[in-house]
């Protein structure tokens, strides 16, 4: 981890694989509503234009693939005092780095999230969005489209995010957990749900209930990674 941060405010860690068609789009948004914070986008070897074009706004680094280690190295050269972790197809809402900085007046909060909208109508999105954020303010655990946020002292002490294929979000709120509070903000970051549009609402609902119900019971990543893969 990289321990020479400067005192800025907030780095902003965006992870992407193959995002061409979306990765411009998203970062001028970012760039509007956290004006001048540090923004970085790690690419885990995408095979299109998606770092060219990223980099028209952000500085663009290349990592290993996965979620999960491309955020560690995000963070390793991150010079905020608070990483924000977001994906490439979220639409957030208004003062995000405010609200953020808010709940960390608070000494005891180590990080948080923010609350989830999938924009679709229909039961299967409701599940995950409305009863998913239910269960965030329950359990502190919120899977990555929240937009988890982070004191970078707190992330580098607990190890950053486990070297898993995935649930790597579940991990990190756990270790986050152990070193104080996790909170979820009231404003809503939408998350396009491309997943459910591409292999079904109920299917892709089901499936994600699925692992999740194995992950709580400890089942081995490799049963995880081969359920994941064929939501893919």
């Amino acid at each position: 981890m990289n321990r020479h941060a400067t005192g800025r405010d907030a780095t902003i860690i965006v992870p992407v694989l193959n995002e061409g068609q979306i990765i411009g789009k998203f970062l001028a948004h970012l760039r509007d509503v956290v004006s001048d914070e540090e923004i970085i986008v790690v690419d885990g070897g995408s095979g299109d234009d998606t770092a060219p074009i990223a980099a028209r706004h952000a500085p663009v680094i290349v990592s290993a693939p996965g979620r999960a280690r491309q955020m560690n190295s995000g963070a390793a050269v991150a010079r905020g005092n608070i990483l924000w972790f977001l994906h490439a197809d979220s639409t957030l809402p208004d003062r995000p780095i405010e609200q953020i900085k808010e709940a960390l007046k608070d000494p005891a909060v180590v990080g948080g999230c923010f609350r989830l909208r999938l924009p679709a109508r229909g039961l299967a999105y409701r599940i995950c969005d409305d009863l998913g954020n239910i269960a965030v303010d329950i359990f502190k655990l919120a899977c990555g489209d929240h937009g988890i946020f982070v004191r970078r002292g707190v992330f580098e002490a607990v190890g950053g995010y486990p070297d898993v294929p995935l649930i790597e979000d579940l991990g990190l709120c756990r270790r986050m957990r152990r070193a104080g509070r996790f909170v979820q903000l009231r404003s809503y970051v939408v998350s396009q749900p491309r997943r459910w549009f591409r292999n079904g609402p109920y299917r892709t609902t089901g499936m994600y209930l699925l692992m999740l119900s194995l992950y709580f019971c400890g089942a081995p990543m490799p049963v995880l990674t081969r359920l994941y893969k064929r939501l893919k």
